[in-house]
């Protein structure tokens, strides 16, 4: 089911559906938060991921969108199996759709494997 709302033609979700068929984990949550609160908190994350020098995929979209959606949406991860990027996914709280995600690499302490 997420790979038919991955099927949006940007960057982010391109990316995000070739990590997910390439056996990536991945998780949603039960619960809907205010759209809003989502974009007030990772348009402070970009501008710190933009002072360390990173340009995540998608996220300056995904806060735009957040903003003016006036819903609430669901949020997930899917996280790659090499563990070297990561995918944010804000959905639609019935689960119908795919509002925005954005991804990002993972720094390299992450990328240690699970004990």
């Amino acid at each position: 089911m997420l790979e038919s709302l991955l099927a949006g033609d940007d960057e982010a979700s391109v990316m995000a559906l070739t990590t997910l068929r390439s056996g990536a984990t991945y998780w949603v949550v039960d619960r809907a938060q205010p759209a809003n609160v989502h974009a007030g908190v990772f348009k402070h994350r970009l501008q710190r991921m933009r002072m360390h020098g990173l340009e995540p995929l998608g996220l300056e979209r995904a806060v735009q969108l957040l903003s003016e959606l006036g819903q609430p949406v669901r949020t997930g991860m899917i996280d790659s199996a090499d563990r070297t990027w990561t995918t944010l996914l804000f959905i639609t709280e019935d689960g119908s759709a795919l509002v925005a995600c954005a991804g990002w690499p993972l720094p390299l302490i992450a990328r240690k494997p699970p004990l």
